[in-house]
């Protein structure tokens, strides 16, 4: 290990500062270390060349370390400054220790299934867009309070016509995001499956669905009374879709590499971040 990246989100306080002492911390053992500001939004891809990655923020700075790492083998170390820390599950006041595992080839290193979404238009048949997602892709309408119409289909099996808000396609890692809110079961992260979450759908027999790997979602956008829809990749920027347009998700057969993410560090998360427990005095 010789070079490293630090990614600070700007928008935590204490990152900045925390990434100086990391770096100085790596230097100390010879190795070098770069930081990079990221504000939540960004679509390049500053991890080429490093050996490892440092991620200074919430999940959401973990995921953004992970579409860009994953292709690459770039093991991602993510210390959680955030809220809920369910992929970020380093914690601040254990880095230094678990850094030295790491360092000394100590530490549990996790695979996890990323996701792709290709849209292919349905006024040429051309892919328009293409993007990973570590956590989720989401089909939804622009504005809150709107139904769609999306034709689901699995591996050309038609899974019917959904009017609903939208449809989440999520990945086990995922399945503790928007996909729990919206109703969708939480999935051990060990397990490799698509889980299929519509959101507020417009009848009472629809259900979440846990489908396999190996297979491809495609969501076709139908004619509605909402005219706007969009594509969201993990809680990025929305990709704008029209009636005719069909997205394509599958697993990519990369995996990203995450430090310390232990089946341990998960259950305590579901029962100190989301209350998950056996009964009220569990």
């Amino acid at each position: 290990m010789k070079k490293c990246l630090i990614v600070i989100n700007t928008h935590k306080k204490e990152s900045q500062a925390l990434g100086n002492l990391i770096s100085d911390f790596l230097k100390s053992r010879n190795i070098a270390a770069c930081l990079y500001c990221f504000d939540g939004f960004s679509a390049e891809n500053p991890f080429e060349g490093y050996d490892f990655v440092i991620t200074l923020g919430g999940d959401g700075t973990v995921l953004f370390a992970a579409r860009g790492c994953a292709k690459s083998g770039i093991p991602v170390f993510p210390v959680n400054l955030g809220e809920f820390g369910f992929i970020a599950s380093v914690q601040v006041s254990e880095w230094q220790a678990e850094l030295e595992r790491f360092l000394g080839g100590k530490s549990s290193v996790v695979k996890r299934s990323l996701l792709q979404a290709v849209v292919v238009s349905g006024v040429d048949g051309k892919a328009s867009f293409s993007g990973c997602a570590l956590n989720d892709i989401v089909v939804s309408a622009r504005t809150a309070a709107r139904t769609i119409l999306l034709d689901v289909a699995f591996n050309y099996v038609s899974l019917g016509k959904f009017k609903s808000d939208g449809i989440i396609v999520s990945t086990p890692t995922g399945s503790t995001a928007y996909s729990s809110s919206a109703g969708g079961p939480i999935i051990d992260p060990e397990l490799d499956s698509l889980l299929l979450t519509p959101v507020n759908s417009f009848s009472l027999s629809s259900r979440p669905l846990v489908l396999s790997p190996k297979g491809e979602v495609e969501l076709t956008v139908l004619p509605s009374r909402e005219h706007e829809s969009i594509l969201t990749v993990d809680g990025q920027r929305p990709i704008a879709l029209h009636t005719g347009d069909c997205i394509k998700i599958r697993q990519i057969p990369e995996k990203v590499r995450l430090v310390g993410c232990t089946a341990e560090k998960f259950y305590e998360a579901l029962q100190s971040k989301l209350n998950w427990a056996g009964g009220p005095h569990a």
